[in-house]
């Protein structure tokens, strides 16, 4: 049997309600650089582990393969426009716009619903994609509501 084809793919795929999260990390130069992502789950609780899917043609893709450890900032509600400018082609995603440094050094996005620092795991291929694991080191959990994307487009919970 052959594989579907990718525009079906991911509208079966699309079907499944995903939260809108920011990976971030320090380039080779120690500048904060970071991609939306969706393709994101728990692995583990023992050890606490999760996954993080990043296609290899994207420019952040280099980066993220360079590091021991990255952020995930758990985007609220309210935060689509961050979820759209870590997806578009901009120099400098992070020119204006509020985070903290962890105590790792590992940026975080600041008003977001969660905060996941975590060290590289491992990596495998899979597809024209890497998946990254990462073993969850610190976080903290905000009293804000999730954004979430849904067939295409992104919804609130309510």
């Amino acid at each position: 049997m052959t594989p579907i084809d990718p525009n079906r793919f991911r509208e079966l795929l699309g079907s499944f309600a995903t939260g809108v999260a920011v990976m971030a990390a320090l380039d080779a130069n120690g500048r904060p650089a970071g991609i939306t992502v969706s393709a994101l789950a728990s692995v583990s609780l023992t050890p606490p582990l999760l996954l993080v899917c990043i296609a290899r043609d994207a420019d952040f893709h280099a980066v993220i393969a360079g590091v021991s450890r990255f952020g995930l900032s758990i985007l609220a509600e309210d935060q689509e426009g961050l979820s759209r400018r870590f997806a578009a082609d901009v120099d400098d995603r992070f020119a204006g716009i509020g985070w903290t440094p962890h105590a790792t050094g590992v940026p975080l996005l600041n008003d977001v619903a969660a905060h996941v620092v975590c060290g590289v795991a491992g990596t495998h291929e899979a597809g024209d994609h890497t998946v990254f694991f990462g073993q969850v080191l610190d976080g903290q959990a905000f009293a804000r509501q999730p954004l979430l994307h849904h067939r295409g487009g992104y919804r609130r919970l309510r």
